[in-house]
């Protein structure tokens, strides 16, 4: 994940391709948006352990990190998002547990300790290898798969939420006033 910013990445990304790559259930992102809207009450997770709940926070931060423009992903819910989704989607529970296990793993294979406990650099040197899928080694490809997944979770959660629409500039659908092509643009059809 070095070399490249987050706004770099979430160009590439785009919000469309994202939201059409994920695959929910109909109604499932809207179903969580709309209780977390009416909830008095802090998340409750579902699915996830406590250290799989760091490791996915961890993770999720450094795929939005928090910048100038808006907060990170943690700080707009992504990972109850995922909690979320996770445990309403039966077939995406083996996988994403195994892919915790496997970063886990690979860290204390590399580092001999695993991923919570590894250095910010010894972490992105295991996820330079998984983050893009075009240039990973073929023995990645259970990290690929894991990381592809929950790096469209995390886009999906981040712009589902307020702090993500904010950060896109989305005002929603409002009247427009238009005033004309620019002047510049008449003088040079010879309109003006």
């Amino acid at each position: 994940m070095s070399g490249i910013n987050r706004r770099t990445m979430l160009t590439v990304l785009g919000t469309a391709p994202v939201a059409a790559a994920v695959s929910f259930t109909p109604g499932t992102v809207q179903a969580y948006v709309a209780a977390r809207a009416q909830a008095a009450q802090p998340y409750q997770r579902r699915f996830f352990t406590d250290r799989e709940d760091a490791t996915i926070r961890a993770l999720a931060d450094m795929i939005i990190p928090r910048d100038g423009r808006s907060g990170s992903a943690t700080d707009s819910g992504a990972h109850e998002f995922i909690d979320y989704i996770v445990a309403e989607q039966p077939d995406r529970q083996t996988p994403m547990r195994g892919g915790l296990v496997w970063l886990d793993s690979e860290c204390r294979r590399r580092f001999d300790k695993a991923f919570l406990e590894c250095a910010d650099a010894e972490r992105r040197q295991v996820l330079d290898d998984i983050a893009y899928p075009a240039k990973a080694r073929p023995e990645m490809s259970h990290g690929v798969r894991f990381f592809t997944s929950l790096r469209d979770l995390v886009a999906a959660g981040f712009w589902s939420s307020r702090m993500g629409v904010d950060d896109l500039g989305y005002t929603g659908n409002r009247p427009t006033v238009w005033e004309g092509p620019p002047r510049e643009v008449l003088e040079k059809l010879g309109l003006a």
